[in-house]
């Protein structure tokens, strides 16, 4: 596993900017958070979405993104917090030539 620092201050402060575009906290809006997210960025980290995009269990969201047809991918990764302990986490992936299947 790669070993990465948590998130740069610039992708951070991208995250919040996306953040700040919507209001609620339900499950929809948080889908729709993170879907923006997995749009702008190549990635985004369980602890990225938890952190700043403010999502409690960012597993359940793309999992109902999943079942709204998004084909996202989890992949895992080593990364170091700011409070210097290793953690592995997940990565989620868009894959963007596939990412909303046709009913």
């Amino acid at each position: 596993m790669q070993k990465n620092k948590a998130t740069s201050p610039e992708k951070s402060a991208a995250l919040e900017a996306i953040r700040a575009q919507f209001t609620g906290t339900d499950g929809a809006t948080q889908r729709a958070v993170l879907l923006e997210a997995l749009e702008v960025f190549p990635s985004v980290s369980t602890y990225e979405a938890r952190r700043e995009l403010d999502i409690y269990y960012p597993p359940a969201r793309i999992k109902e993104l999943r079942d709204e047809g998004y084909q996202i991918e989890t992949y895992r990764q080593l990364v170091t917090t700011e409070a210097g302990v290793d953690h592995s986490i997940g990565v989620y992936v868009l894959n963007k030539r596939g990412a909303h299947a046709q009913a």
